[in-house]
């Protein structure tokens, strides 16, 4: 006997009820099949777009020391106001110091964590905020190029530029930063 005459010969000895059932075992694996790779096959939705970095403001000339003295004064203000004692730096736009004053009463080491959030705010045109934040947020990114990640670091700007940068320590991070932006805000 052929092979195709041994498959007639089953087909034929097939009872109706058993190819009904066999349809319907045929239906269910093909509609189990959909349902594997129809997700495969469906078209995904494009990635969102990636936020545009922030615009920082283009660096300009360099801070005088006339305009420095007027931040610092309002930084000691602020600070005096509210009973903290700070170090207060101001670099110009590269970084370089124009002026350093250290309140009676204020630890030592802030006199180098100020200049360096000076310095960092100068150097990234942001504030030091920014890092603090990021590295609250997981990026590590910060610290490897060297950023200072504590707030109290602000951008000196005059005509929408760069002219500087002041940088305070002696209190909270968030005291620090407080007294900063509201010397920053002296000279705009």
């Amino acid at each position: 006997m052929s092979v195709t005459n041994a498959l007639s010969a089953a087909a034929a000895m097939t009872c109706p009820k058993d190819i009904e059932t066999m349809k319907t075992s045929a239906a269910l694996l093909a509609v189990l099949a959909l349902s594997i790779t129809a997700p495969a096959m469906a078209q995904t939705p494009p990635a969102a777009a990636p936020a545009a970095p922030p615009v920082y403001p283009p660096y300009g000339r360099s801070i005088t020391l006339a305009e420095a003295k007027t931040v610092v004064a309002a930084a000691e203000a602020e600070a005096r106001k509210n009973g903290w004692t700070m170090v207060i730096a101001v670099v110009e736009p590269n970084g370089a110091l124009v002026l350093s004053q250290k309140m009676d009463g204020t630890q030592y080491g802030s006199n180098d964590v100020a200049r360096r959030k000076a310095e960092t705010s100068a150097n990234f045109r942001r504030p030091t905020s920014v890092f603090q934040d990021a590295v609250k947020g997981g990026t590590l990114n910060a610290i490897f190029t060297g950023a200072l990640a504590i707030e109290g670091g602000e951008l000196l700007i005059i005509d929408n530029k760069v002219v500087g940068a002041i940088g305070v320590s002696g209190g909270s991070s968030a005291q620090d930063g407080q007294v900063a932006r509201v010397a920053a805000a002296a000279i705009k």
